[in-house]
């Protein structure tokens, strides 16, 4: 696998719009904003389903990569391969490679789709918001004074998959999220999509491999998406406001790359945990 010094020369020569992607979310219908034909990712991609009323349906076919839904707000019926599963907020859908798909509402749904390649299929599995809230391994707070936030993790090790692990994450107004700063390029390429952060709320996102010359540096709102194909990747609230936003990730090697938790964290913030490790597999 490549070194963390090899991934952060792959980081630095993609420029900044193959690492950032601006308001993809509300858009009506089905849309794929991120790939790794258009972007710094080697396997994950990223797209919404947005539906209402007004369209209130769309089929596709994931192909050979394996899908992650996860419903945002609203509520969806999504039926694969002829089984049919209700999503509610926060609900989240695994689903294998070479599966037809279609999604439809009977009121508004806005899911985050997320995918990424593998060689073998894994089963069906429905998570339930309700159901990861009652388990303090799937869902924790976590961090101390500056840095407090609200883990709460849909496909991870609660799940069989390939490559995916999918969560998200609830800021502490004002709070550091990913911190202490750490890094996972070896296992894992990482994107964060942000939601439920209305206007005027916003944050900073830094991607940096030497803190001293930063991939990225930049502001973030509802909607934004940012890769890590490498890197640090702490980020921070404004005062008064929450930060909030999708994790993604997708293992370089399947099932055995597929570990969350398992970090570098950056020299000098190394002293104690990270806030991760309730998360970790037993």
């Amino acid at each position: 696998m490549p070194t963390q010094a090899q991934m952060g020369s792959r980081a630095k020569q993609f420029p900044l719009e193959k690492m950032v992607f601006r308001k993809t979310g509300g858009q009506a219908g089905r849309h794929i904003f991120v790939s790794p034909s258009n972007s710094a990712m080697r396997h994950l991609a990223y797209g919404r389903i947005v539906l209402d009323a007004s369209r209130a349906k769309e089929t596709f076919s994931n192909g050979s990569r394996e899908t992650g839904l996860v419903c945002l707000s609203g509520e969806a019926e999504v039926t694969v391969d002829g089984d049919k599963i209700v999503l509610g907020k926060h609900d989240a859908i695994y689903i294998p490679r070479d599966s037809s798909i279609q999604v439809t509402t009977k009121t508004a749904v806005d899911l985050a789709e997320f995918s990424s390649d593998v060689e073998h299929r894994y089963p069906l599995q429905v998570v339930r918001a309700a159901e990861i809230a009652k388990d303090p391994g799937l869902e924790f707070s976590t961090g101390t004074d500056g840095c407090k936030r609200h883990i709460h993790m849909l496909l991870a090790k609660n799940v069989e998959a390939g490559r995916l692990v999918i969560g998200f994450t609830q800021a502490e107004p004002g709070n550091w999220t990913s911190w202490p700063p750490h890094e996972h390029a070896e296992l894992l390429e990482e994107l964060y999509v942000y939601f439920d952060m209305p206007a005027p709320s916003f944050g900073i996102q830094l991607v940096y491999n030497n803190a001293d010359e930063p991939e990225l540096v930049t502001t973030v709102r509802d909607g934004d998406a940012v890769l890590m194909p490498s890197g640090y990747h702490p980020n921070v609230s404004v005062p008064g406001h929450s930060i909030c936003f999708l994790w993604a990730m997708a293992a370089h090697r399947e099932v055995e790359g597929r570990q969350f938790g398992v970090v570098t964290v950056q020299p000098g913030f190394d002293g104690g945990a990270t806030g991760l490790e309730a998360g970790r597999k037993k």
